[in-house]
């Protein structure tokens, strides 16, 4: 980790100078494309040593594989995190132990462009990002969007959408992503849950028919 950080001081005192000129994002938005093109081991040691010197907290046990860009230096990594190939984050917390699959988003918020206004173009009006906080020990699949918090101990199954918060020890799939079980059933309690369900409305259903008063 020394010697990575003692290679990458260059492209960090480019990123310094940078960011006095316009903005820390931005600075950091344009490195992070360029270091996201070093392959390899090489590249993700190369790129955790810049990234611990940038965002507001990396810590050194993080993985960040080739072609992850960041757009915010308010980012936040915990130990032992894996972000996969191709992600892109933006105002996010990645707490301990959280695994992020290939060509994952997580932007700053649904917000981040106002679109209220028909007058201005969508790219003219102000956002509102907030930060987005993925829980400890949750494993979001390859491909997916998310846009809310998801809680400690979550699994997101790949190519899901997040639009609302998911509790803790969910296993959410979809687009929009709905919970289907919780990791603390097993699949059988999970199947005997919807065997249920199934049947109360066999046996509601007819009797709201013939009485809507019921209701």
């Amino acid at each position: 980790m020394a010697l990575a950080t003692l290679l990458i001081l260059p492209l960090y005192l480019s990123y310094w100078i940078c960011s006095r000129l316009a903005s820390a994002d931005s600075a950091l938005e344009s490195h992070s494309q360029c270091l996201s093109l070093f392959p390899g081991s090489p590249g993700n040691y190369l790129r955790l040593a810049f990234y611990r010197l940038t965002l507001e907290q990396c810590d050194p046990t993080a993985t960040i594989c080739f072609g992850v860009l960041f757009s915010k230096t308010k980012a936040r990594i915990g130990q032992n995190v894996y972000i996969g190939p191709r992600s892109m984050l933006g105002w996010v917390t990645l707490e301990d132990d959280v695994l992020l699959g290939p060509g994952v988003q997580i932007p700053s918020g649904p917000h981040t462009h106002g679109i209220t206004r028909l007058d201005t173009p969508i790219r003219n009006q102000p956002g509102r990002p907030n930060r987005v906080s993925i829980g400890r020990d949750s494993w979001i699949g390859a491909g997916c969007i998310v846009l809310a918090d998801v809680d400690a101990h979550c699994v997101i199954g790949a190519n899901s959408t997040i639009t609302r918060p998911i509790p803790a020890h969910s296993i959410a799939v979809g687009s929009p992503a709905k919970t289907i079980r919780k990791r603390t059933e097993s699949e059988d309690d999970a199947k005997h849950l919807a065997s249920l369900c199934d049947l109360e409305i066999q046996v509601c259903l007819p009797l709201i028919k013939t009485n809507k008063n019921i209701l």
